[in-house]
């Protein structure tokens, strides 16, 4: 178990967090009653035979997406991609459960397998050995990443490169952290099925001299179509790529209420002033107009590139393409609260038939977790303190 809570980056310990809750981190929140609706399921959790077919999978269930300071580990990764399943929200809580009952998780070095994978962060000008070992594999791999410029070999395309890595193979790729900015890395081979199952995940250069805002935090949002990921696990349902039907949306893997869980979650933990920096990756086939309630904010990152200040304004919606990487940046001036995070395509803000639920978080401020309003949002995600 991480010492921190709240989304990736984040700097909010557990003993902060419990302070700040006051008796809620007390409360035995298991099993309490909360909003369901026996119609509005989400694809996956309604489906009975999946329920039951993946709770007697032998597959282990997929954690939350770790940091790895790739400098302190001396410039090399082991990347490793294995089956597991994946819970975007396991109560029946809000249009519960959700779950993908395959997916293909990255891992790092011995860490768990997670999706999104592994958050790479480097500094500029260093270089990465980034090693896929695909060793106990099944199926072939190939990890590409965005935005760095690297030699031809490395760009991680089988088909334009002839290097692909087999099952019981491993192969290193040099990727050079030479274009500072938040970036996009994913398998390569049958790209259109290996997104889809989650071979996915940021990686981060941060430019020489960097300096970090009082909290920072990494999002990244999905559209899923879990049609293949219960072909995968052997549902006998038919997926085709060009005729996608996305029912799952996630922030950081989860569909809200489980995106507030501290732990399993990604709430956005701030204090009263607060600058607060949010590194968003949309990882999916979509578009998703991210909207934060009651802040207005500025993009100061795109795909690598600094926004000049001449250019940036304030806003509450930055609409995020597929593989684009919009960086923002605000300050928590607002009343202490809780204020929604959300895709603005309101049809993505929902478990199913649920709302609200999917493609949603929120800004949670210290001062307003003592509250009753906040209990039952823990109760909701299924925080147990």
């Amino acid at each position: 178990m991480s010492n921190y809570v709240g989304a990736p980056g984040s700097t909010v310990s557990r003993r902060e967090f419990l302070a700040a809750t006051g008796s809620v981190g007390a409360l035995g929140l298991a099993g309490c009653a909360a909003p369901t609706n026996g119609d509005g399921n989400a694809a996956v959790g309604a489906d009975e035979t999946t329920v039951s077919q993946t709770s007697e999978s032998a597959l282990p269930y997929t954690s939350p997406p770790e940091v790895v300071q790739v400098d302190e580990q001396g410039g090399k990764v082991t990347l490793k991609s294995a089956p597991a399943r994946h819970a975007a929200h396991p109560l029946e809580t809000m249009g519960g459960p959700v779950e993908l009952p395959q997916v293909w998780a990255f891992s790092a070095d011995d860490g768990a397998p997670s999706v999104p994978g592994p958050i790479l962060r480097t500094t500029e000008g260093n270089d990465m050995e980034v090693t896929l070992d695909n060793t106990d594999g099944m199926r072939p791999h190939t990890v590409h990443f965005h935005g760095v410029r690297k030699a031809w070999k490395d760009d991680g395309v089988p088909t334009t490169t002839g290097i692909r890595v087999d099952p019981g193979e491993k192969h290193t790729y040099t990727i050079p952290a030479n274009v500072p900015g938040t970036h996009l890395y994913h398998c390569h081979y049958q790209t259109h099925r290996h997104i889809e199952m989650g071979m996915y995940g940021i990686l981060r250069v941060d430019p020489k001299g960097y300096e970090p805002a009082d909290r920072e935090y990494f999002m990244t949002v999905r559209d899923w179509d879990s049609r293949l990921p219960r072909q995968m696990a052997g549902e006998n349902v038919a997926y085709d790529p060009r005729n996608r039907k996305p029912d799952v949306f996630t922030v950081n893997g989860k569909s809200a209420p489980r995106t507030l869980h501290p732990e399993d979650g990604s709430p956005i933990i701030v204090e009263q002033d607060d600058t607060v920096r949010i590194h968003y990756v949309n990882a999916g086939y979509m578009s998703h107009p991210m909207h934060i309630h009651n802040h207005r904010f500025q993009v100061v990152e795109k795909d690598g590139g600094v926004v000049p200040e001449a250019a940036r304004h304030d806003m509450d919606v930055t609409n995020i393409a597929p593989a684009e990487r919009h960086t923002i940046e605000f300050t928590a001036d607002a009343q202490p609260g809780i204020y929604l995070m959300h895709c603005h395509k309101v049809n993505h803000v929902m478990n199913g038939g649920f709302y609200p639920g999917g493609m949603l978080g929120g800004v949670v401020y210290k001062e307003a977790m003592d509250t009753d309003i906040f209990a039952k949002l823990m109760e909701y995600a299924g925080y147990e303190g």
